[in-house]
Formats: C-alpha cells, structure tokens, sequence
C-alpha cells in the first residue's frame, strides 16, 4: 500500500494543488479506508479550505516570501521588458508551484504580487465583490438550490410519520467567461531600468478589469460574459413572483422617488431571514435624491455611517453605492435591496491571470494581451428585490 504521509501539501499554491489532486484520482487506490489515505484525504480538504478562503501561494506568512515565487517574479519582470527568458520563464513558473504544464501558447501566469493587487483593488472597486458571496472554482461550476425546502411539521412521539415531499431543485452553473486588457508600452520605455512596470501593469489591467468585471456583474446578459443581476427576461412584478425570477416593485413616478413608503414596501417585499442581512443598492445620482427625502415627522430617511468608513444607512440598513447601477427614468430599476451574499456568487476561476506578450503588432510597442476566467450570476432568487420606476 502507497505511504501518503509524506506527500508536502502545505507549500502548494491553487493551481499546485489541483495538479496533485489529479494526480491522485488517476491513482488506483485499492484500499481508501487505509489510515495513511484517510490522513492525506483530511489534510486535503484543509488545504483546499484554505484556498478557498484566498490563501494562495504556499510558504511564508504571505504566501509571496518564498524562494521559487521571488525567482518567479524576477524572470517575469525580465521577460515582459526583454522577452528573451521564455524556457527559464516556464521552468520558474512550474517551480513556483503556479502551473504544471509546458503552454506557451497560452502566455505566463502572472506573480501572485500583481494578482493580489489586482484583487485588492477590485474589492475596494466593485461593489458586488465586496456584496457577493465568491468563491474559487477548479472548473465548471454547479450546486443544487431548493426552490421551497421539503416538508415537515409537528408530531408526537408514537405517531406516524407521513413521507416528506421531496424538494424542487434548481441547478445553478454559471458559465465561465474571459475577460481581457490589451495594454501597450514602447519598448523605449521598457528598456529603462527605473521604470516601474509591476505598477503600471497592475494599474492598467486593474482599470480594465473593474470597469469590465462591474458592469458584468450588474447587467451583464451571459452571452460571452458573466449574467448580471439585471436582465430584463426575469423581472416580475413582486406580487406575482416565482421562482427564477427577480421580483419588484413599482414606484409611481418616472423622474424621481419622493415617497419614502414605497421603499419601505421593497424591505418588507424580502422574507425576513433575508432582510436582517439586506443592503441597499444604487448609483450616487440614486443616493443624492434619497438623501433629501423625509418621513412623516419631517425627519430624513438616510443617515450618514457614523465612524469614517462605515457605510451610510437607510431604514435602517446600510448603503453600498455602485455607479454601473442604473439612473432613476422610465422602466428602470435603480434601487436594489438584498442579502447579497445569498443572492449572487461570483466564481474566479483557480487558473489566475495569464498574459501574451506581442512585440509584433506594431513596431517600437510591446501590446500585453491579460486574461481572466470569471463566471457570476443570482444563485438565490428569493434573497434581492428592486424598485422599478414605472413609465
């Protein structure tokens, strides 16, 4: 029998782990209730709890402290000013534990220095990464959600008990889309020893994504990108709602909101075991004009968050402002309300950022062509609602 004791999981980054849990399933193990097994299965599902929660890249209280991954860093900062390093590169790459196999041309993953700041700038960024509920993913997605839950109810000790009704379920599998930057710089400019290019790399393709990643996110139609949580085909007025659709409910004026009721309708439109984690969703246009509303007593209905930072309140319930939200007109929903992390999941892919290198489609200019791999998309249908205007 195989000793798995002494397989190393504890320095292996996303992409290093996945390699050896393939690895494992192509093994044929005749005995899996065999202790050592056993023990690699537990300390397997502890690594992957913890890449789950974003601690990638093995080694060092940061993950980016360790020999491979700075030699990795060095050769790539080399490679996108020169270009001339692509063996070494790979080589690298693999040691680093950021892939296993031979790609070019598929590009170089980029380090996990530029990842992470990428990262953290999308989450200061984009409302809904900060909302949403993510998750990193292996491959294609799915999980089961109950649209009802199964039957049940009171009874005594020697009764009998009636068969409960199975519950209905949903699949929610988001497709995976790509989203790209293609930044360009003169190879002048590369060629200069103080130039910064970890910076402006993760600046430009910072922009990108988090212009691209937002609107997705709200509006995006699934086709060739991520569905948002707008689309149109679902909407359903709240009093009709059903599963596998967004439900509403409609303002009645179609240039501003100046009744506070019909707000307080949205948050009472949400089941309560959403609405005691609900947040407020909208544009700044939006939040200015809700900003000047008062109640019955002549007192305003938004309050600003107290401590610097915190969130500003309305009914009760914080604010997140996200400008891809549309403005207040005529058959728009510009006000959401919803426990986002229930509502909606986003999925990165465990692949990470690659990036091509092209000194080739124009002279004296390097293009820097960056993929991603996301997938989103409403995993539970009962947890938001919107305010329509109506015409």
């Amino acid at each position: 029998m195989i000793n798995f004791d002494g397989i190393n999981f504890d320095n292996l980054d996303a992409i290093g782990f996945l390699a050896i849990c393939n690895e494992i399933e192509k093994m044929n193990i005749p005995d899996k209730n065999n202790a050592s097994y056993q023990r690699m299965m537990a300390r397997l599902d502890k690594r992957e709890a913890e890449l789950a929660r974003g601690s990638f890249r093995g080694g060092g209280s940061d993950g980016l402290t360790t020999a491979a991954a700075k030699a990795h860093s060095d050769a790539f900062m080399n490679w996108m000013r020169k270009g001339s390093n692509e063996n070494e590169l790979r080589s690298l790459e693999i040691n680093a534990g950021l892939s296993t196999v031979s790609d070019p041309d598929g590009g170089f993953l980029t380090p996990a220095s530029i990842d992470q700041s990428i990262e953290r700038l999308a989450v200061d960024s984009v409302a809904m990464r900060r909302l949403a509920t993510v998750k990193t993913s292996k491959g294609e997605y799915s999980k089961p959600i109950s649209k009802g839950g199964a039957s049940g109810g009171w009874v005594s000790e020697m009764d009998d008990r009636d068969e409960t009704d199975s519950p209905e379920l949903n699949l929610f599998a988001p497709k995976f889309a790509e989203i790209y930057a293609n930044p360009k710089c003169t190879q002048k400019l590369l060629d200069l020893s103080d130039f910064d290019i970890e910076a402006w790399l993760t600046e430009e393709i910072s922009d990108t994504f988090i212009e691209t990643e937002g609107t997705g996110f709200i509006a995006g139609d699934g086709v060739g990108k991520v569905h948002g949580i707008i689309d149109e085909s679902k909407m359903i007025e709240n009093s009709s709602w059903e599963y596998g659709k967004t439900g509403y409910v409609v303002s009645g004026n179609a240039s501003l909101i100046d009744d506070p009721e019909v707000l307080v309708d949205l948050q009472h439109a949400l089941k309560p075991v959403y609405r005691q984690n609900g947040v407020w969703l909208m544009n700044d246009n939006t939040a200015a004009k809700l900003r000047k509303i008062k109640d019955g007593d002549g007192n305003f209905i938004w309050r600003g968050g107290l401590l610097e930072g915190a969130p500003d309140i309305l009914l009760g319930k914080p604010v997140e402002i996200d400008d891809n939200m549309p403005n207040i007109g005529a058959d728009a929903y510009p006000v959401a309300f919803g426990d986002w992390k229930r509502a909606y999941t986003i999925l990165d892919h465990i692949s990470g950022i690659r990036l091509l290198r092209d000194p080739y489609s124009k002279k004296g200019w390097v293009y820097f062509y960056t993929t991603k791999r996301v997938a989103a998309g409403i995993s539970n249908y009962q947890a938001l609602k919107f305010l329509k205007i109506s015409e």
